[in-house]
């Protein structure tokens, strides 16, 4: 099976260089080797690579740059999410493409189901929500979207190695306690995302009872739930536990009103995971134990 994945130089990407299974040729390309925004761009590539899969882990990420740089963040997260669909449509690929909780307006009391109505509240997620329903539209049942939230690796910038970094640096901090989540190792949704491809490839993807006009729509975070003051405590925990901080500052909850950003953001994150288990045999793992398998690998990557 020969894959091409998007987005390298980023967490999922680097992750899913990490976590390639046997049997699979990876070719992946970064913003500057492959501009998805580039319709004729994208179909050169498809030509020189011909791949069977295709894991689109390349997106406009800025979430507050997204408020003013709307143009860009559509041409990349729709526009350059329909290219690739419509390349894998010309050369019979399948894909999978990562997607976000932002689609969700965090109004809900309870997990995220995939078939819930979307409703962003800010430019990111309604331009994430486009390249969704372009891809659903122009591949039906040959892609899979996947939905995920509070990604971290031990590669790139991310809210983990952060908050070691000023706990390191710090008297205190103040962290924001009214929004909740699930944190997402980017190992695990590698492996999930790797799973889905060759299910896909394989033609042994379960579908249930989605029609085959729409792709089939999965989320994937870690198990549990957290705050991310929750999340920024356990950081601190755990990285003292295992020297990667050698003293403990004062953590306090702050109100997200105290903190405001250009992007509004969802109160409530978590999303529901249970039709991604039954449908891939992967069992979510809690959210802390990943953090500690995490920066066990940091841990051992700065020796």
């Amino acid at each position: 099976m020969k894959v091409l994945v998007t987005g390298k130089g980023g967490q999922l990407a680097y992750e899913l260089s990490q976590t390639l299974p046997e049997g699979v040729e990876l070719v992946s390309f970064s913003a500057q080797e492959l501009d998805i925004t580039d319709r004729e761009a994208v179909i050169a590539r498809f030509e020189e690579v011909q791949p069977d899969v295709v894991i689109n882990a390349a997106a406009y990420t800025a979430v507050d740059k997204a408020e003013s740089d709307q143009k860009m963040a559509y041409a990349v997260n729709e526009s350059g999410a329909e290219n690739l669909a419509l390349a894998c449509r010309q050369w019979s690929a399948k894909l999978v493409h990562i997607s976000t909780d932002f689609v969700f307006d965090g109004r809900s009391t309870t997990p995220y189901q995939p078939e819930d109505a979307p409703n962003p509240l800010n430019v990111y997620g309604a331009s994430k929500l486009a390249g969704d329903n372009k891809v659903s539209e122009v591949l039906g049942q040959n892609a899979v979207i996947v939905r995920t939230a509070w990604v971290y690796s031990c590669f790139g910038n991310n809210f983990v190695k952060t908050m070691i970094r000023l706990m390191a640096e710090k008297e205190q901090l103040g962290i924001i306690y009214d929004q909740v989540g699930t944190p997402t190792w980017a190992k695990g949704l590698a492996q999930l995302s790797w799973r889905l491809a060759e299910q896909l490839a394989s033609g042994n993807l379960p579908r249930e009872e989605v029609p085959e006009h729409q792709a089939l729509m999965l989320h994937w975070t870690d198990a549990g739930v957290a705050s991310w003051f929750d999340f920024a405590v356990a950081i601190q925990e755990l990285a003292l536990e295992k020297g990667l901080l050698d003293k403990s500052i004062p953590v306090r909850p702050i109100p997200a009103s105290a903190y405001p950003t250009p992007a509004k953001r969802p109160a409530f994150s978590v999303i529901d995971k249970s039709l991604t288990e039954t449908t891939t045999g992967k069992c979510t793992i809690h959210w802390r134990a990943q953090l500690s398998n995490m920066l066990d690998e940091l841990k051992a990557l700065s020796l």
